[in-house]
């Protein structure tokens, strides 16, 4: 596994714990279809969110919130309406970010952005 992948993996486990800890069951991590991806899928009592995890190292231009551009919110979007069709819920959707920064394989920086965007952006 490269160093991106390991960081990926490290921000989405540290996401998966954040959402945990923090009331959510995770239902799914690396939700696929054919030209989409959800790395998590986590719900409360009133919410089913949709989490884009961004994980950069401490010397990147940008932030990892700051990558997640126009196409890739409509990826997501597309992603979960799938997910929706297969496994409906009555609970809120939201799309969520996880900012994470990482430094000598471990994490400095963690941000998470609640309704980071919605189907207008």
């Amino acid at each position: 596994m490269d160093k991106r992948h390991i960081h990926g993996k490290l921000g989405e486990d540290l996401t998966a714990y954040y959402l945990a800890r923090s009331g959510y069951t995770i239902l799914c991590r690396n939700y696929r279809i054919r030209g989409g991806e959800i790395d998590i899928i986590a719900e409360n009592e009133d919410t089913i969110a949709f989490v884009e995890v961004r994980t950069r190292s401490e010397d990147a231009w940008e932030t990892g919130a700051a990558t997640v551009g126009r196409r890739k919110k409509q990826l997501i979007i597309r992603t979960a309406i799938d997910y929706l069709m297969k496994h409906p819920s009555d609970k809120q959707p939201r799309y969520d970010i996880s900012d994470v920064t990482v430094r000598d394989g471990k994490a400095v920086r963690f941000a998470y952005y609640d309704a980071a965007f919605d189907l207008s952006s």
